[in-house]
């Protein structure tokens, strides 16, 4: 009996150690399993409809189509940073549509820093990663995952989807 405490112990405490263990709630109230994209790249990124940054949301779109084979592009709704995405899933999920015509997966309003974050952006910004780890600083940064559910790089909100630095990576 103990060893079984012990192996069920050490399953709840390890860390994850790739992207596939999370599950999140997409925009609609939809779970979707991480799982499901392996054999796949996957770009996150921390989005908001009020930022200098929202006409990224054009190029995550482009970049979503050009790669579709071997990219999903994730965004995270947030308000993390200047209240600058205050409004309900609904209204963020018509303006990104109206605005920028996003079909990409968007998730639920989530938080990506504080005592509240979400749990997959804790594993992110914590990651072994040959970039840098820590807090996100602003709307739009880009974290991008191989196909074995690994972060290998973290871009900051300046770096635009379709720049070099990222599609070279595809």
């Amino acid at each position: 009996m103990k060893t079984l405490l012990l192996v069920i112990t050490l399953l709840v405490t390890l860390p994850a150690d790739n992207i596939y263990q999370f599950k999140i709630t997409s925009i609609d109230g939809q779970t979707i399993d991480l799982s499901q994209f392996k054999g796949k790249k996957i770009l996150f990124v921390n989005t908001a409809s009020k930022c200098g940054f929202t006409p990224q949301y054009k190029e995550l779109e482009e970049l979503s189509e050009k790669f579709k084979d071997k990219l999903v592009v994730i965004g995270f709704p947030a308000n993390n940073f200047g209240s600058q995405e205050p409004g309900a899933n609904e209204d963020i999920k018509s303006f990104c549509e109206e605005n920028y015509g996003v079909t990409f997966l968007l998730s639920e309003k989530s938080s990506v820093k504080g005592s509240d974050i979400n749990p997959l952006f804790a594993y992110l910004t914590n990651a072994e990663n040959p970039d840098f780890t820590g807090e996100i600083k602003w709307n739009f940064e880009k974290f991008l995952v191989n196909e074995n559910g690994k972060l290998i790089h973290r871009y900051r909100s300046a770096i635009k989807p379709l720049s070099k630095e990222i599609t070279s990576q595809l």
